[in-house]
């Protein structure tokens, strides 16, 4: 009983240290410019912009296979980031500009489907089946897929209401010259 310990912590350990010399010396560096791609995108996975996730849509901006306007989570602002990035021009002329919203379920609408539930890529919708279900804020990115499922249209998009995490300072308007 003891050997069969020692050998099998024996093997554990020498392999564990085979698999770390081969994660260092074997390692296959990525591109660093879908690496910062990726880093922008908002990482939610939610598969609107025809890739599987974010990492996929990424590589694809970074090689310039897809357009820097593919993510519609991310809006204006994300395309406008990444076209920096990119150093490419860019025309937003198709892109919504909209302000980040939050999925918010009317307890009294719904019906416990899980239609939304089995949807949501960030797990943020809270419930079950034949239950009532509610959303959980912090997690929820705003991609709108819940919304589009709900068949008792109980879900609505709510923009984000200030907190310590989200605030930020406006912008000052441009003041017109003579106007203080």
């Amino acid at each position: 009983m003891i050997a069969a310990i020692f050998s099998l912590t024996t093997l554990g350990l020498i392999l564990g240290w085979l698999l770390g010399l081969a994660a260092r010396y074997l390692k296959v560096d990525g591109n660093p410019l879908a690496e910062r791609v990726v880093e922008l995108l908002p990482g939610s996975q939610c598969g609107q912009c025809g890739y599987p996730g974010c990492t996929p849509a990424a590589e694809a901006i970074a090689s310039g296979s897809a357009p820097v306007t593919i993510c519609p989570p991310g809006g204006r602002a994300l395309a406008e980031e990444l076209a920096g990035v990119l150093g490419v021009s860019v025309d937003l002329s198709g892109v919504a500009d909209k302000a980040p919203a939050i999925a918010h379920i009317h307890e009294n609408l719904c019906i416990g489907c899980c239609k939304c539930f089995k949807r949501c890529p960030t797990d943020a919708i809270m419930g079950a089946n034949n239950m009532i279900h509610s959303v959980f804020a912090d997690a929820c990115t705003g991609c709108e897929l819940c919304f589009d499922v709900c068949p008792t249209e109980c879900i609505e998009m709510r923009p984000v209401t200030p907190t310590l995490q989200t605030w930020y300072w406006a912008k000052p308007s441009a003041l017109a010259p003579g106007s203080c």
